[in-house]
């Protein structure tokens, strides 16, 4: 296997891993609870406060680490993971428990944007498309199986372990960084203000609120993705792991897609894909009434709400390079800050929805949210044809 090849297998291995730290904790609220002896609502707040520190850290960090050296703060920061996960596997109470969470959340977004840095640096230009839609994977993947990896390891030995194994992975993936990146890359700083510019180009508020609604049109339903299953869809719950298996399958099709998309064509072709989005999710309530329809309506709307990381990625970084060199690490974390706000407001509408209309009309306002993305996505382009053209 040559250094291309071994650099995007140890990129798509760290995002897995802050994945599943982050999203194998919804498996083994239970058993974290009993072990730490506080309530169900207490442990919760676990999964809120991660998502919270996650998208305030990340821009801070991104900026005022972007005047250090690439490779050395892409260390440390993946060292602070590593010493946060650790303390969560031994945490002796909820308060410790509570703060190896804010540890690992803290530093998880800026590791995904420096490794999107590096993706800029090393590979070329027809291969950068392809290479970000496989982070993103690593991801994506994890918030798919996250849970039941947490829930299976749980199950057959400790909660503790399923963060002792994840420690236990990121020391291989630590040293294959060590080994594998440049020591020193070239890079544009600037000042606070001169990285906020970026944030004033209109092609790029467009840009992070399309992220945020996609986020949300995805969360919106797939919140409450195993009573959709098994409630919804009179699925059993020993058949759980397996459907969520082949939900996850489709999450990797779609990544591959996006690169696909991102290297053919990019923004201007996901408009149609809204579309499908937005009459499947109408249609949703009526495809629960059948359980091989509405497994596929699921699973296609999962291959769907995703086709946009590569794209918009991809976009971010060339939009810095070109105009904004001295934030391009800030313009590298955008995506990710802003589809774990979308996460928070798809999760409560969903939870709103649930309480006022029931399970099975739930997606109705996950398709406000993709109506949303749909005419964003539109803007977006009519944007960039007409900034093309002048």
């Amino acid at each position: 296997m040559n250094k291309e090849r071994l650099r995007a297998l140890a990129f798509i291995w760290v995002t897995f891993l802050l994945g599943c730290n982050e999203f194998m904790v919804v498996g083994i609220l239970s058993e974290i609870a009993h072990y730490l002896h506080v309530s169900l609502t207490q442990v919760g707040y676990l999964v809120t406060v991660f998502a919270v520190v996650y998208a305030i850290s990340t821009p801070v960090i991104t900026i005022f680490t972007s005047q250090y050296n690439r490779y050395k703060t892409l260390l440390v920061l993946i060292s602070i993971f590593l010493i946060g996960n650790t303390l969560s596997a031994i945490a002796p109470s909820y308060g410790w428990m509570l703060v190896s969470r804010v540890i690992a959340a803290s530093v998880a977004g800026a590791i995904i944007s420096l490794l999107m840095v590096f993706i800029s640096v090393i590979a070329t230009k027809e291969k950068r498309a392809s290479l970000v839609a496989w982070v993103f994977a690593g991801y994506s993947i994890a918030s798919v199986f996250g849970v039941p990896i947490g829930t299976m390891i749980s199950s057959q030995y400790s909660w503790r372990d399923a963060f002792i194994l994840v420690s236990l992975l990121t020391v291989p993936a630590y040293g294959l960084l060590v080994w594998l990146l440049p020591k020193h890359v070239k890079q544009v700083t600037g000042t606070f203000g001169a990285q906020l510019k970026l944030l004033r180009d209109r092609r790029i508020q467009i840009g992070i609120l399309l992220a945020l609604f996609t986020a949300a049109t995805m969360y919106g339903y797939y919140t409450y993705i195993r009573p959709l299953l098994t409630s919804g869809l009179g699925f059993s719950r020993s058949s759980l792991n397996s459907l969520l298996f082949m939900i996850g399958l489709m999450s990797i099709v779609s990544n591959r897609w996006s690169g696909h998309l991102a290297k053919h064509g990019g923004l201007k072709r996901l408009p149609k894909y809204y579309v499908a989005d937005l009459v499947i999710l109408m249609l949703l309530p009526e495809a629960l009434n059948n359980e091989a329809l509405g497994l596929g309506a699921l699973m296609i709307l999962t291959m769907i709400v995703t086709l946009l990381s590569a794209p918009l990625q991809v976009y971010f970084l060339e939009i810095a390079e070109n105009h904004y060199p001295q934030a391009l690490l800030l313009a590298s974390s955008l995506s990710s800050i802003f589809f774990n706000y979308g996460i928070s407001l798809g999760s409560a509408t969903a939870s709103i929805m649930f309480d006022v209309i029931g399970l099975r009309d739930i997606s109705f306002g996950a398709a406000i949210y993709s109506l949303i993305s749909l005419l964003l996505i539109l803007v977006l382009n009519r944007t960039i044809k007409r900034q093309t053209v002048s």
